[in-house]
């Protein structure tokens, strides 16, 4: 059985989540993890907050607590899965402190978070606590904007440079993905100059076709911007969902993090799955 994190604010982003995850695991063994992290702390006026440090209440509010079990009852009526339970948990915490304690102390495999996405282009794609946890815990990261809604992913979309050497623990996470849903996995990388791969890419590049040992292609788009070809390759491929490793952190922040342009939707309505190493 898999035990899955998903943090909740009680909002509608986080529900958003949450019915994607349900549907999304529905033919597998899941223990569901919902967690809220109450961040309110009380600070001793006489003591300054960073040598002292903050001090969280002792008590969980009547209200946090009748907010969860409202939550609870919600999935239930959701989406009934006898695949599935569900842990629910209000601990007192730094939120990245709080979500790395709780998945060292649940053996959690997966977090899966919902994000805002971007509605101006000064504004953050990715909200400040989903960014956090994508940067700062090293588990896989399942990322739902807003306006996505599930259906089977038929296409995961794999963007890379081919500029690292991937390893078989990494892409087994997405092959065991891929195969769950008879997906396809479409490697693309963006040209964004007419320089030709030198070897060490030739050589990355190889290495991943014989890891991915599951139905998969490769595809090429020359475009100067990046966030542009992949707007291209994920119209034009009918891409569900986007694969990423975050090892390489140029290069998937500014996929995830800067599209801030008109006509670049693939942050607003494509989930996101980040691999750690």
């Amino acid at each position: 059985m898999q035990h899955i994190l998903i943090p909740t604010d009680f909002s509608q982003n986080a529900w958003n989540a949450t019915s994607y995850a349900l549907k999304f695991f529905k033919g597998q063994k899941v223990s569901f993890h919902f967690l809220h992290i109450d961040i309110s702390i009380q600070v001793n006026d006489s003591l300054d907050l960073h040598s002292a440090g903050p001090t969280f209440k002792k008590e969980i509010s009547k209200e946090l607590k009748l907010k969860m079990k409202d939550w609870i009852q919600q999935v239930y009526t959701c989406c009934p899965n006898t695949k599935h339970t569900f842990k629910e948990s209000i601990i007192q915490s730094t939120f990245i402190e709080g979500v790395r304690s709780y998945i060292k102390n649940h053996t959690i495999e997966f977090v899966i978070m919902g994000t805002k996405g971007a509605s101006g282009i000064k504004e953050m794609t990715i909200g400040s606590k989903t960014g956090s946890v994508i940067t700062r815990v090293r588990t896989p990261i399942l990322v739902i904007p807003e306006e996505a809604t599930f259906k089977k992913p038929l296409n995961i979309g794999f963007p890379t440079d081919f500029n690292l050497k991937y390893n078989q623990k990494v892409i087994n996470t997405l092959i065991t993905v891929a195969e769950e849903h008879k997906s396809a996995i479409r490697v693309l990388r963006v040209a964004q100059t007419e320089k030709p791969l030198d070897n060490t890419q030739i050589n990355n590049k190889g290495l991943l076709n014989e890891l991915l040992n599951t139905q998969h292609s490769f595809h090429e788009i020359e475009n100067p911007n990046l966030e542009h070809g992949i707007q291209s390759f994920v119209t034009t491929l009918k891409i569900d969902f986007i694969a990423m490793v975050a090892k390489n952190l140029n290069f998937y922040q500014r996929i995830l993090f800067k599209p801030q342009v008109e006509k670049i939707s693939y942050h607003i309505n494509i989930p996101f799955l980040i691999l750690h190493e």
